[in-house]
């Protein structure tokens, strides 16, 4: 049976109405970038628990994760409720298969994320072993508006120190906003506006893509990116396509 470790909230930084970030003190087993734990809270007698990905990378302390709050969330509206010194409940281990020890070789690495699907993503990306393993990163958020745009400090610092091999394109799917792409990434994938935009091509014999976010966002991308002759990733069967669905 998983252990419970009892942790110690040291910051929740609301960024909008909906969006939150938790900084938690706890004394986890070591995990792997791109994994997820489960979080929880006793709520009327019972233990509340939800997966979440670590935003953090490994070694970074305090743990961070990324939330939002859904309308029938009953954990994510009681973890936006906490306060400096609060406990939460953590799961001691770690799983999960988003990890790049899973994904084959490649020269691009793709990642896609919808709203805080992008959590795995700067855990991974803040450690060396994706600027060793690949030419060209390519990071995408999508979000429903500007102010949802959240981790902006984390890309820029990751454009200053990997200028020429780092790359990160936004979409903004109910405003418009500069820069960004209004739409969904499916779509832009089908019409080549995503790559039009990055200046680079999605290609079979070099370009591997990560997936994690919304659901429909993951299928329908699986989708489009298989008829262009994309396979996803397995472990008998090594491909191009990682996923990892929320909720």
């Amino acid at each position: 049976m998983a252990k419970w470790i009892q942790g110690t909230v040291v910051d929740n930084i609301h960024w909008t109405e909906n969006l939150f970030s938790l900084k938690i003190d706890a004394d986890v087993d070591n995990f792997t970038a791109g994994q997820f734990t489960s979080l929880a809270l006793d709520i009327g007698g019972k233990r509340i628990a939800r997966p979440y990905s670590y935003l953090s990378s490994p070694g970074q302390r305090p743990l961070e994760f990324f939330f939002y709050t859904a309308t029938d969330g009953i954990l994510s509206n009681a973890l936006v409720k906490l306060k400096f010194g609060d406990p939460v409940w953590v799961r001691q281990k770690s799983n999960g298969f988003f990890v790049l020890n899973e994904i084959p070789e490649s020269e691009e690495l793709w990642m896609l994320g919808t709203g805080t699907g992008v959590a795995p993503f700067f855990s991974i990306l803040n450690t060396d072993e994706p600027w060793i393993r690949f030419k060209h990163i390519i990071l995408v958020h999508a979000v429903r508006t500007k102010s949802d745009l959240r981790y902006q400090e984390l890309v820029d610092s990751l454009s200053h120190r990997y200028s020429d091999r780092f790359s990160f394109q936004a979409f903004v799917s109910r405003e418009t906003v500069a820069g960004t792409i209004r739409g969904r990434i499916p779509i832009a994938i089908e019409d080549g506006q995503l790559e039009d935009h990055v200046g680079r091509r999605l290609h079979i014999d070099k370009s591997h893509i990560m997936l994690c976010g919304n659901p429909d966002m993951v299928k329908d991308s699986v989708e489009v990116l298989k008829s262009r002759d994309f396979t996803k990733n397995r472990r008998r069967t090594p491909g191009h396509i990682t996923i990892e669905n929320y909720w």
